[in-house]
């Protein structure tokens, strides 16, 4: 019986996990892009799903990585080829900071402006 020792690849940090966050787009799909979208490998392998409704279009993730900057930079990479879309911004809701066990006093929610800050205008 050959034994073989299990060792973090060059670079590694810490345990693979699932982040949750959202990817907020600048702008609707157009009908071209949405049709795109059904045929790119790099949507289709999971982790990434479509979100739209009035006044907003987005992605919500669920991703694994090491950590939330690798899971972002994953699922920001996977629109190389899905021309003209931009993400405007990165989301994590009050759902998300708890899925990621990153709720605590100190970390206010993006939904969740200060008290007398206008609300931004996607929300």
């Amino acid at each position: 019986m050959t034994r073989i020792a299990m060792t973090n690849s060059p670079g590694s940090t810490g345990t693979v996990r699932s982040w949750y966050f959202n990817l907020v787009l600048d702008a609707p799909l157009t009908p071209e892009q949405s049709d795109l979208l059904d045929g790119l490998d790099r949507f289709a392998e999971g982790g990434i799903g479509l979100q739209e409704g009035p006044g907003y279009t987005g992605f919500l993730c669920v991703v694994r990585a090491e950590s939330l900057t690798a899971a972002i930079a994953d699922a920001l990479s996977r629109f190389e080829d899905f021309p003209g879309v931009l993400v405007r911004s990165v989301v994590l809701d009050h759902v998300d900071l708890a899925s990621n066990n990153m709720a605590t006093p100190a970390v206010v929610p993006a939904d969740t402006p200060p008290a007398g800050a206008p609300r931004p205008s996607w929300a």
